[in-house]
């Protein structure tokens, strides 16, 4: 495969299927955990970390490798392989004689595959560049997906960068028969919201499966060469301390700090640290990392990113790498599987409102909250007036749509009148409507944690940590998103994720004993950094930013003005917010120069 002659730590895979069937199928994967395998007409190709629920498949994987058992469950099971493999993957599988083959992601696409179809050629690639490279189409921006990536601050699935190339979504496979494809979902969470609950049943199997999940992501890695995140949160102070206790030995932990106390989170990192008396390193963090840091990431991603916590989890990554950890665990998907982000509570507050009898809201509260008392600015009737406004917007659009930065200040205030033309028929709140459309849970906190299972996890958490941790030159695995934990969350009562504004309820008190109660008890923190910070402080940082932003408005992707009202808006005191917009657009055009600089665009307008 071409670039394959170089060697890379980022893990690649591509495929170009054959028209109407016809031919051998060109399919290979390079890179950290990759895998190739064929044999008599049947190839397979990908990375990732596979781990197989068959005794026989895994003892076939030990033997003569991942790519041979995937190969045997493909002869026996055909697509029904997917229900006896678990883990963190991205593969493809070609059968010549039959001219059937298919390519695939996890159940929460922990890395990336884009596909695209030209003349019945169908390209699968892990970059959308090199997919269009395949069939010999020349890359074209979707100013839709750049619009996308303003409101998500990713693109998410089935969106891509470029035009007619596309995603695939969490728990999906794209199946190729005789020269016809069609994507297929080998995996769609089924909630269980009436089984019964008791409290010591479902802590033991709780525990026991979180041990489970810990145990298949360390299998066959020494302990000197295994590392955890440590924040000091729940999901990975658990990982760390359930490490120490599997290999009878301390965990070695990784935290990245700041000096900055709005975003510093040592205190409880340290108290984790020493809980399990774990081998504990940490690193401040400071605008110069991030300066030097940038540029990596713009040259890693296979499209525009903009989450800014991809800068400390690179760093972290390159601290662990080199103490020699090959493999790092990361806590991701406690908190969408267990109800912790805290808009699970927002939302529930204003369900409230729902309950509150017809006659009450429509004929008293409202008529006068926005009648008579609608000029009274006190503050008591401008909270009473904003929750109804907000608890009146159905979900999923009152999400994020009052504080999103795009809907902040404008889409027409921030992009030029051709980005504008050209994504004329794309609303971000449309997806996110489709997207809700199809969660099949009854009880709120289950459609919401469904809905979170692609835009927080498949589009964004997750492609940030692989791709960093492969950048890095590490492996990475989830024992969060193990099949036996994601299996619990799914039967766990509803009432036992939140209840009321209780975040993760049931999570918290079966690890009573376990974690120290300052962490179990803790406010919810994020993993971000002071971006917004940094720019007004340190000249070089904001020199970096400005030039990126100017690039853009040069581009005639931005709006002429905009650039300097984002500015102002982040002179207001509230740069963490507004230091986000800046992040996000620098971003974008750090990325498009390093894809010019690598000539996979044929120029950078849009």
């Amino acid at each position: 495969m071409s670039p394959g002659a170089r060697s890379r730590a980022i893990a690649e895979l591509e495929v170009l299927f054959p028209s109407e069937g016809r031919g051998a199928a060109r399919i290979g994967a390079i890179g950290l955990q990759s895998f190739n395998f064929d044999v008599d007409g049947l190839q397979v190709a990908g990375f990732g970390r596979i781990h197989f629920t068959e005794r026989d498949l895994r003892e076939l994987a030990e033997r003569e490798g991942v790519g041979a058992a995937i190969a045997d469950a493909w002869r026996k099971y055909g697509s029904r392989l997917f229900e006896r493999i678990d883990g963190e993957y991205a593969f493809a599988i070609w059968q010549e004689r039959d001219a059937i083959g298919l390519a695939a992601v996890d159940r929460f696409s922990s890395f990336g595959l884009f596909w695209a179809e030209r003349c019945g050629r169908l390209a699968i690639a892990t970059r959308p560049a090199r997919a269009c490279e395949l069939l010999g189409i020349v890359p074209e921006f979707d100013a839709r997906a750049v619009q996308a990536y303003a409101y998500f601050h990713s693109i998410p699935a089935p969106l891509s960068i470029y035009r007619g190339v596309s995603r695939l979504d969490v728990g999906q496979l794209i199946r190729v028969e005789v020269g016809r494809h069609e994507l297929r979902q080998h995996w769609k969470p089924a909630f269980v919201e009436t089984r019964d609950f008791e409290f010591e049943r479902e802590r033991d199997a709780f525990r026991q499966a979180l041990r489970d999940g810990v145990a298949q992501c360390t299998r066959g890695v020494a302990r000197e060469s295994l590392g955890c995140f440590l924040s000091g949160g729940t999901d990975s102070s658990t990982i760390a301390g359930l490490v120490t206790e599997s290999y009878g030995a301390p965990a070695r932990t990784f935290s990245i700090v700041f000096d900055e106390s709005q975003y510093d989170e040592r205190k409880f990192s340290r108290l984790a640290a020493r809980h399990f008396s774990t081998d504990h390193v940490e690193y401040v963090l400071d605008g110069e990392d991030a300066e030097r840091a940038i540029d990596v990431l713009a040259s890693s991603y296979e499209q525009p990113f903009g989450n800014s916590s991809a800068i400390p989890t690179l760093v972290c990554a390159q601290l662990a790498r080199r103490a020699g950890v090959t493999r790092l665990l990361g806590g991701d998907g406690g908190d969408e599987l267990y109800g912790g982000n805290e808009r699970y509570a927002t939302q529930w507050t204003f369900s409230l409102y729902e309950n509150v009898p017809t006659l009450i809201r429509a004929g008293l509260l409202e008529p006068l909250l926005f009648g008579p008392l609608k000029g009274i600015d006190a503050m008591l009737f401008r909270k009473a007036r904003s929750y109804v406004e907000q608890a009146k917007v159905p979900l999923p659009d009152r999400l994020g749509s009052k504080y999103n930065l795009l809907n902040r200040f404008g889409a027409s205030n921030v992009f030029s009148e051709d980005v504008l033309r050209r994504s004329s028929r794309f609303e971000a709140i449309e997806l996110e409507r489709e997207v809700w459309s199809h969660c099949r849970a009854n009880s709120q906190i289950n459609r919401l944690l469904e809905f979170d299972f692609k835009f927080t996890l498949g589009d964004n958490d997750l492609p940030k940590v692989t791709r960093m941790c492969h950048a890095a030159g590490v492996e990475v695995a989830f024992p969060m998103l193990t099949s036996a934990v994601v299996e619990h969350s799914l039967r766990l009562a509803p009432s036992q994720k939140l209840r009321g504004r209780r975040l993760r309820y049931f999570f918290r008190e079966a690890l009573r004993g376990f974690l120290p109660d300052e962490i179990i008890d803790k406010p919810k923190h994020g993993f971000g950094m002071p971006f917004g910070e940094w720019v007004l402080t340190q000249p070089r940082l904001a020199s970096k930013a400005g030039d990126a932003l100017e690039g853009l408005e040069s581009r005639g992707m931005l709006r002429k003005g905009f650039l300097s009202e984002v500015n102002q808006a982040l002179r207001t005191g509230h740069t963490g917010y507004f230091g986000t917009m800046i992040w996000v657009l620098m971003a974008l055009e750090l990325w498009i120069r390093a894809q010019s600089a690598k000539n996979a665009l044929a120029s950078g307008s849009i």
